[in-house]
Order: structure tokens, then C-alpha cells, then sequence
């Protein structure tokens, strides 16, 4: 489907750029949260009635999240989980778990596409990985699991956990799209001429 992008999406494009995404990422993500508009004579017009605004609401959101930088890479992101004697996990963390933390514990409230976790965690462990605020404000945050708060301070000052025969002490989660970027991996962007070139992977 060919939309309008009514906000800079990472790896998608810039406001304005008219690009072609799957039917169903356009259906269900993007037109539904006013991210983008289907291209249509009619709409390119609406758009460049609305351009200034538009622009001006894309500034504000990135202010806005820019205000949160400080409190999200502050904030204590601890998870008890109960695992195995290996240090598996019984179950994972997910993005919708880590933006549930990141709203209890810095009062900043983020979709779970906008956490930008590989897989789910499923060890114990310290895990990189990366909140998108804005497309334009990416914070990094650590999240440490364990099963108990000692473990977790124990990961905090960097010590080596010992399950059996295995070490656990910082375990990166491989550094990973958001949802949205996965969705997209092969959108094809052909930029409007009232915006900057943005190609989309």
C-alpha cells in the first residue's frame, strides 16, 4: 500500500515522504495511530494544508520526549524472576514487560514496539538494550533479571553469578529493531519533494 508519512518514522522515512509498506502494517500501525495517510490526490493535498502543523506536532513529540531522556537512563529496570539451576528463566521478559517497569519506575509510559529489544531475555542476566522515545530520541538502558534483589546487586556491581558449571555476569541482548522497523525490513521509500530523501531498508 502507498501512504503519506504524517511523522518520521525510523528507517521508513521522513514527514512527507510517500512510501510503499504492507497492507497489513499499514492497516493495523500506521494509518490507525495518524502515523501516515493513504495516497490519494485528495490526501497529498490535505497534506501540504497541514505540512506546518504537522512539522510543528513532530517537534513538540520529540521535546516532549527529550524531557524523558534524563528519567529513562536513570531508571532502575530490576526484574525477580524466578529460573532454572542453569539460570533459564521459567518464561521471558518481554518488550511489554520492560515498558510496564519503565512506566512504574520512571513514570514514562512507552508503547512496546518503542523498546528495541532482540529477543525476549530468557536468562539471567544484565541485557542492553534501547527505549525509542521519539524517532529522533533513542535512550540506552541496561535491564538486569536475576532471581533475587542480592543477585541483581550483585549484577549492578558487576560480579559474576555461578549457576552450576555456567557464569552469568553481563549478557547483551543483541541490539534489534522496534516493531515497527521489523514490519518494514524491505519498504521501498520514494521521498515527496517537501521533504528530505529518507530510504527506508
Amino acid at each position: 500500500m502507498k501512504v503519506i508519512l504524517t511523522e518520521k518514522i525510523t528507517k521508513l522515512g521522513n514527514i512527507g515522504d510517500t512510501v510503499e509498506v504492507k497492507t497489513g502494517f499499514a492497516r493495523n500501525y500506521l494509518l490507525p495511530n495518524g502515523k501516515a495517510m493513504r495516497y490519494t490526490r485528495e490526501n497529498v493535498a490535505l497534506f501540504e494544508a497541514q505540512k506546518a502543523e504537522l512539522t510543528a506536532r513532530h517537534e513538540a513529540a520529540r521535546k516532549s520526549a527529550e524531557a524523558n531522556v534524563d528519567a529513562v537512563r536513570n531508571a532502575k529496570l530490576h526484574m525477580i524472576r524466578q529460573a532454572g539451576d542453569t539460570g533459564q528463566l521459567y518464561g521471558s521478559v518481554s518488550t511489554r514487560d520492560i515498558a510496564r517497569m519503565l512506566k512504574d519506575v520512571a513514570n514514562v509510559s512507552v508503547e512496546s514496539a518503542q523498546v528495541m529489544l532482540g529477543a525476549p531475555i530468557k536468562s539471567v542476566g544484565a541485557f542492553d538494550t534501547k527505549i525509542a522515545l521519539h524517532a529522533d530520541v533513542i535512550v540506552p538502558v541496561r535491564v538486569y533479571v536475576a532471581q533475587t534483589q542480592d543477585e541483581i546487586d550483585a549484577l549492578v556491581a558487576g560480579k559474576v553469578l555461578t549457576f552450576g558449571t555456567k557464569k552469568v555476569d553481563e549478557e547483551p541482548a543483541a541490539e534489534s529493531e522496534t516493531e515497527s522497523e521489523k514490519t518494514e525490513s524491505d519498504v521501498k521509500s520514494e521521498p515527496s519533494e517537501s521533504a528530505d530523501a529518507a530510504t527506508a531498508e
